[in-house]
């Protein structure tokens, strides 16, 4: 896009050492998720503040002048099966902060890579295990996006700037700077966005361009007065795939900060993305803050247990934490049950309106809360050579059920025996 206010010109078409023993296929979306969660006093947090927005070399910028080493980001950069491509920095001011600045230089025009094709570069780099997974699913919320606006399946949707070396180098170098700083958690206050219009592969589009608010969809936003493409999808989809809490900045122990730099000086504010490492505290000192929450009922009496299924599995798809059916008993001794969806406050209207159009419920009531989720990670194990994740939160491990069931159908062999065998393998694999 031309004028744009980053040096980012790719904004439409868009565990620490765990690695990767076998790539999955480029097409596997499904199951390609960033650890929920942990919300405990002890969790490493980064919080990204979107006051100018953000974008994908702000991003990386940011966690760059937080403290993450550029030669250990590069040398997992470099496993990416593709060359022809720089990464340097500088220090530069906007508005009197300074700020890292990022230069992604390649050597090739970019070509017009398939949603497909980008995910099959991620797969092959052998990442460590959180840095595949949070890029993974970065371009898998781009493609989505993409695919949504462009009525097709997100694994054909052609990147057009987005599929280029220097947008695949700042999506990547995000998640390798996360891992390298040992960030757990993902944080992100409301982002920001300015207004006009921008040029980009399809033509004139609208600011912000309408990648992003799919992207952003659910998630705190405003707009500014600033003719500027603020936020990009680049961006946007780093925060729609990796954050797991919007909002203030979450009570921590500050360890570090470090702001991004965008190419333009802007007359109103810091073209600045700003980061804050730190570990999550109690919230006063004494009781840990947990992650906010929404918790959603509604009664239904007249609805099947196959649409009861299809609710539950829809809400979840929308992005619920989880979702449940408790049976009841309402007056005049009528059997029913009571639809339960746990969910982000943002995500809160989104879910009431499916719950209500799913259900055709009369009425949906909600209450605010929080939760202390453990952290987990998942992992990927053989059993006679099928795939099976299983996850891991301290020293229990489960298997992953859909992955067990296939495993169990492709082998012959009983549900409970290849998960029991999963399960031990994964503890042979980490016995000290």
């Amino acid at each position: 896009m031309a004028d744009h206010q980053h040096d980012h010109t790719h904004p439409h078409d868009h565990s620490h050492d765990h690695s990767h023993d076998s790539a999955p296929s480029a097409l596997a979306w499904d199951g390609v998720t960033v650890p929920a969660s942990g919300g405990a006093p002890g969790t490493t947090v980064a919080w990204f503040h979107c006051f100018s927005g953000i974008a994908g070399d702000m991003a990386l910028g940011a966690l760059l002048d937080a403290g993450a080493d550029l030669d250990e980001v590069r040398a997992l950069l470099a496993r990416l099966p593709v060359s022809g491509w720089s990464l340097e920095t500088e220090t530069v001011m906007r508005s009197g902060i300074g700020g890292t600045k990022v230069h992604v230089r390649t050597e090739a025009s970019p070509p017009h890579r398939r949603a497909s094709d980008v995910v099959a570069i991620v797969a092959e780099a052998g990442l460590p295990d959180r840095v595949h997974r949070r890029a993974l699913a970065t371009f898998r919320a781009l493609a989505e996006a993409e695919g949504h606006l462009h009525r097709q399946p997100p694994e054909t949707v052609h990147f057009h700037e987005v599929g280029a070396l220097d947008a695949i180098v700042d999506v990547v170098g995000t998640c390798a700077a996360l891992e390298v700083l040992g960030v757990d958690e993902v944080a992100s206050s409301p982002v920001a966005d300015g207004l006009g219009t921008v040029r980009a592969a399809h033509g004139e589009l609208p600011v912000p361009v309408p990648a992003v608010v799919s992207l952003l969809a659910g998630a705190p936003t405003y707009g500014l007065p600033i003719a500027r493409e603020l936020t990009t999808p680049t961006g946007a989809a780093l925060l729609a795939a990796n954050v797991v809490q919007w909002g203030p900045m979450p009570a921590m122990t500050i360890t570090a900060s470090g702001f991004g730099a965008g190419t333009a000086e802007l007359d109103e504010r810091p073209n600045l993305t700003q980061v804050v490492l730190g570990t999550r505290t109690a919230a006063d000192g004494s009781v840990a803050e947990g992650q906010p929450v929404v918790a959603l009922e509604a009664n239904v009496d007249d609805v099947t247990g196959e649409v009861l299924a299809h609710t539950i599995a829809r809400l979840l798809d929308a992005g619920a934490h989880d979702a449940w059916v408790t049976p009841i008993v309402m007056k005049k001794g009528r059997p029913a049950h009571t639809v339960h969806v746990l969910a982000d406050p943002a995500l809160a209207p989104v879910l009431r309106d499916l719950l209500v159009a799913e259900t055709g419920t009369l009425g949906v009531r909600a209450s605010t809360m929080q939760r202390w989720p453990q952290a987990r990670e998942v992992h990927t194990v053989e059993v006679d050579g099928q795939t099976v994740r299983v996850k891991v939160s301290g020293s229990r491990a489960k298997a992953e059920h859909d992955d067990v069931a296939a495993a169990a159908r492709a082998l012959g062999r009983p549900l409970r025996d290849v998960a029991r065998r999963a399960e031990q393998v994964w503890a042979d694999d980490h016995r000290n």
